[in-house]
């Protein structure tokens, strides 16, 4: 199983940015996806989620209205675009794959770095 995320860099608050997770060795269809971040000192908290099948998402509040998790299960591809950045969202972004009965993998991240 491979998570590769993508996407991150430095931008100014109130910038945009979208992240990708590209996804091998899994049946993509078949796994609920989602991001979670982890700030420097801070515990790694679920920011956005959606399901297989029918595609139902979550949000973290935090994070409500501003971002937006989807999936193209054709091209095995995982995105969360990212709007309204503020400097509490800098963090590492990573990607998790989970399939019901096969278990759950993790990407390495991708680091997200919003200025004032």
């Amino acid at each position: 199983v491979q998570l590769v995320e993508s996407g991150g860099g430095l931008v100014q608050a109130g910038g945009s940015l979208r992240l990708s997770c590209a996804a091998s060795g899994i049946t993509f269809s078949d796994n609920t996806m989602a991001w979670y971040r982890q700030a420097p000192g801070k515990q790694r908290e679920l920011a956005a989620s959606i399901t297989s099948g029918a595609g139902s998402t979550y949000y973290a509040d935090a994070v409500k209205g501003r971002f937006t998790i989807s999936r193209d299960n054709a091209k095995s591809t995982m995105y969360l675009q990212m709007n309204s950045l503020k400097p509490e969202d800098t963090a590492v972004y990573l990607c998790y794959a989970c399939e019901l009965y096969r278990g759950c993998s993790w990407g390495q991240g991708t680091q997200v770095t919003v200025s004032s």
